[in-house]
């Protein structure tokens, strides 16, 4: 449900990475280096756990071959499994369903749609064996994320064939990137923590079983029917009742 906004907020950071200047030699080999192998997600959502993550990064084989020494510096995203709803200052929920229909649908089918206002907690890590460049690089991202147009992003849910895009929004721009002991003297690492403020929308059709418009395609997911509305009435004058005007 909320892979969508993981899969933006991916997105979000290969935006980062195209813009980093290379303010160290360290980072002209990494800008070269290209996204897949310099920005990468952390194995089982693991988050607060900076030094496991490391740990587990140095572990993979992104090269597919045997014992490579991970390549440094590297940028480590990590996404919470905890939930918490948002609060009202953002967003409100949709807890009740109510009727839409998507604008560009030629069937002009009907459905059903809730929202949902969630926090998503994320991580962010700089590594690097050199100080300046894991500065570098935390102090980068954290000016691309103080502009007004980067304080959000949409994340895009498809249903009926249609693709619909939804609010992300960083709940603040001002957090800090704290420093990690770590046993090793040739490493630095920062932690940049974020709170992602997302609407999730859940959209329903009704069952192939259920009264619907016919407008679908039985058994087919990706072409449903829509619910059944009343778009014509007819009535026999004679049963309407005469107003009578009192003067």
């Amino acid at each position: 449900m909320f892979q969508p906004v993981k899969k933006a907020f991916g997105e979000y950071m290969g935006r980062y990475y195209a813009e980093i200047l290379p303010t160290t030699k360290s980072l002209n080999e990494y800008i070269a280096r290209g996204l897949p192998k310099s920005v990468v997600w952390a194995p089982s959502r693991m988050v607060d756990a900076v030094e496991d993550m490391l740990a587990a990064w140095q572990r993979e084989d992104v090269d597919n071959t045997p014992t490579n020494p991970v390549d440094m510096p590297v940028i480590i995203i990590a996404v919470a499994e905890d939930y918490v709803p948002s609060g009202r200052d953002y967003t409100r929920q949709i807890s009740e369903e109510v009727f839409f229909t998507f604008p560009d649908d030629a069937k002009g089918r009907m459905f059903k749609l809730q929202a949902i206002a969630g926090d998503i907690r994320a991580q962010i890590v700089f590594a690097a064996h050199d100080e300046p460049t894991a500065k570098s690089l935390a102090s980068q991202f954290l000016l691309y994320i103080d502009s007004a147009p980067n304080r959000r992003f949409d994340a895009q849910y498809t249903f009926a064939g249609f693709d619909d895009m939804w609010p992300v929004q960083i709940e603040s721009s001002d957090s800090p990137a704290m420093a990690i002991k770590t046993e090793a003297k040739n490493l630095t690492i920062l932690a940049v923590d974020l709170t992602l403020k997302a609407s999730t929308p859940l959209f329903k059709a009704p069952a192939d079983n259920e009264p619907n418009d016919g407008k679908g395609t039985p058994g087919d997911p990706l072409d449903p029917s829509g619910y059944p509305v009343v778009d014509q009435v007819d009535f026999d004058a004679k049963t309407i009742n005469k107003q009578t005007t009192v003067t």
